[in-house]
């Protein structure tokens, strides 16, 4: 009989135990402290991306909410850009910038050179210069290059040969550049 009880007990005890959760065993070495507070450190680390990612996400989703209204409040100066088939209104490139500046360069590279050139030119004038240099970094030597030589065009030109207009009659030919005119025009390299 006693041996009875004692194997009732022993069922019991393990039917009893098989119903609990397990826990996990407590860490003693230091080595299982050190890889508990790593982990610790890096799911922390990863929900602060995960808001920030989140914060950014909702920013974007303003912005873009700002520019519907913009475009629903204007529909007549954004019909004229969307039916001519140019860029959007002025007004946006302020918000665009905003919106690029506020993306990590790599990012902001690879969407920036798919847009039109006139379009990455009015946004990158519209960028701080520390905010398009990142960007510009980060695009293809190509885009780079492009959109460079776009700046330098408008920045340069700003009159009538940037807009590729002729210059009026009557008007001063431009100086001739330095060191062009101290050479005879048969030698002249070529």
């Amino acid at each position: 009989m006693t041996a009875g009880s004692a194997l009732a007990a022993v069922v019991g005890n393990a039917v009893g135990l098989s119903a609990q959760p397990l826990e996990p065993l407590p860490i003693q070495s230091r080595l299982g402290a050190a890889i508990a507070d790593d982990a610790n450190i890096r799911d922390r680390a990863a929900a602060r991306r995960g808001r920030t990612l989140d914060l950014r996400e909702q920013a974007v989703r303003a912005a873009e909410a700002r520019l519907k209204s913009d475009t629903a409040a204007k529909p007549d100066e954004a019909a004229q850009a969307a039916a001519a088939g140019g860029p959007p209104p002025p007004s946006q490139y302020d918000d665009l910038a905003k919106i690029y500046a506020a993306m990590k360069p790599a990012a902001a590279a690879a969407v920036m050179e798919q847009l039109d050139l006139e379009v990455q030119m009015r946004v990158a004038q519209k960028m701080r210069e520390r905010s398009i240099a990142s960007v510009m970094a980060a695009m293809s030597p190509r885009g780079a290059a492009a959109l460079t030589m776009a700046l330098a065009r408008k920045q340069a030109g700003g009159g009538a040969a940037a807009a590729g207009m002729r210059p009026r009659p009557g008007a001063p030919a431009p100086a001739p550049a330095p060191g062009a005119a101290a050479m005879p025009r048969d030698r002249r390299p070529s």
